[in-house]
């Protein structure tokens, strides 16, 4: 008995780190997109400068997929934009 609700307070903890991981990774996404289209979209003045990887880099972090995290933040370095804070 006490075995099974020491695997069910473990499995119950992970549970909650990994909802609250993904809490925080929906943040930080939607830090990035909105500063990539203000800071690099807008500045190019309508021209979308590097649209295709941003777009795409914005559609996988709209779908959850952390594969458009390096794509988005490589783009801010390059227009010397400051990264939101990621908590």
């Amino acid at each position: 008995m006490i075995a099974t609700m020491k695997r069910l307070a473990l499995a119950f903890a992970v549970l909650l780190s990994i909802t609250t991981a993904h809490a925080n990774d929906a943040a930080y996404y939607k830090a990035l997109t909105t500063k990539y289209e203000t800071f690099v979209n807008k500045a190019s003045r309508g021209q979308n400068v590097g649209s295709l990887d941003g777009g795409l880099a914005i559609e996988q972090c709209q779908a959850g997929n952390p594969a458009g995290i390096p794509v988005l933040e490589q783009k801010l370095r390059n227009a010397r934009i400051d990264l939101p804070a990621r908590e």
